[in-house]
């Protein structure tokens, strides 16, 4: 698929709407851009973080952070 879009003299732009379909991206959604050094700009679609979900796991793994662990998986 190609679709081109212009840039307004602030930067932005319009997602056309086959590339916004094609992302399943709507208003309010994320997405991300990735430049790689030959100058190829990817963008997708970033699923938000949920914070509450990432503490509690979280806290399951600090059973696993003492200095005995750290010595014994240094190697790894």
């Amino acid at each position: 698929m190609v679709a081109i879009a212009k840039i307004t003299a602030k930067g932005q732009t319009t997602i056309p709407r086959e590339v916004r379909a094609a992302l399943h991206v709507a208003a309010g959604d994320l997405i991300v851009w990735e430049v790689s050094g030959e100058g190829v700009a990817t963008v997708r679609r970033v699923q938000p973080l949920d914070i509450e979900y990432l503490r509690a796991v979280g806290g399951t793994l600090g059973e696993w952070a003492s200095a005995a662990d750290e010595e014994a998986y240094r190697e790894l």
